[in-house]
């Protein structure tokens, strides 16, 4: 009875209110049911947990501003730890902001590519001058980084004349957006030993985010979804080839590991 009296008054909102049909459209319990009936996954994707990927895992993340947008110290962590267990050569990001990943990232690997929308497309999307400063903050300069300005839902991968190791999607996060470039990347993957991360598949490490789901599993060429991921302690979902050891794992269970963790703050100078 609730389920038909919240979906009883949501249409009576949207008649009312015809401009909340977005809001109901993204709404994550819509999102929710629409992954369930379609692909399953009800519990979210298989967890992989970090000490089976990385049965040695100790890692140091810098630079790392402890900001707004930035992504966990543990993802940046599995970034660094897929490439290295890969031997990544060649690595690109969607979605740069202050460059913290790629940098992070570029310490272990020889050629880095990431693409973030032109300045002026920011300008035109009304964001301010200081939130357009801020971007690649931490990664211009590198000279192993290149630096791609392009709106990734309208550019021609194919002029790259590249192929990737690793691959980390954390660009706009509606669905749809999600879709075509995850549908944009495998096309772009070296060879069977590659690997596809996206950003923000949980809302926390235990609790999917349905609306980055969604958009994943509809990128994602239907014979490749049995092997998507989340990786434990994350809010990252990766793919991979490889055979890897994956349950399912809801909230609230007894943890099996806990971390060190050593602080040391850096004057920008």
């Amino acid at each position: 009875m609730n389920k038909i009296y919240k979906a009883l008054k949501a249409v009576g909102l949207i008649i009312s209110k015809p401009y909340l049909l977005n809001n109901v459209l993204n709404d994550e319990e819509v999102k929710e049911e629409y992954v369930v009936s379609k692909y399953g996954f009800k519990d979210g994707l298989p967890t992989v947990d970090l000490l089976d990927l990385f049965p040695d895992f100790e890692d140091t993340i810098s630079p790392y501003s402890y900001l707004d947008g930035s992504s966990l110290p543990t993802d940046m962590s599995l970034l660094r730890g897929l490439a290295k267990m890969i031997k990544c050569q060649d690595y690109m990001e969607i979605g740069t902001w202050r460059g913290e990943s790629v940098a992070v990232v570029s310490e272990v690997v020889p050629r880095c590519t990431t693409i973030n929308l032109p300045d002026e497309d920011l300008r035109k999307l009304n964001w301010s001058e200081d939130y357009i400063a801020m971007h690649r903050f931490f990664s211009k300069g590198k000279a192993n980084i290149k630096h791609l300005q392009a709106n990734s839902l309208t550019f021609d991968f194919s002029t790259l004349n590249q192929k990737f190791d690793l691959i980390f999607i954390d660009g706009d996060h509606h669905s749809e957006s999600i879709a075509s470039d995850t549908a944009n990347v495998f096309k772009l993957l070296k060879d069977e030993n590659s690997v596809i991360v996206w950003h923000d598949y949980g809302i926390g490490t235990e609790t999917v985010r349905w609306n980055v789901l969604a958009g994943i599993l509809e990128g994602c060429p239907a014979d490749k979804r049995n092997k998507l991921y989340h990786a434990s302690n994350t809010i990252c979902a990766f793919f991979t080839n490889r055979e890897i050891q994956s349950s399912i794992v809801k909230p609230n269970q007894v943890p099996n590991k806990y971390f060190s963790v050593n602080l040391k703050a850096h004057k920008m100078v």
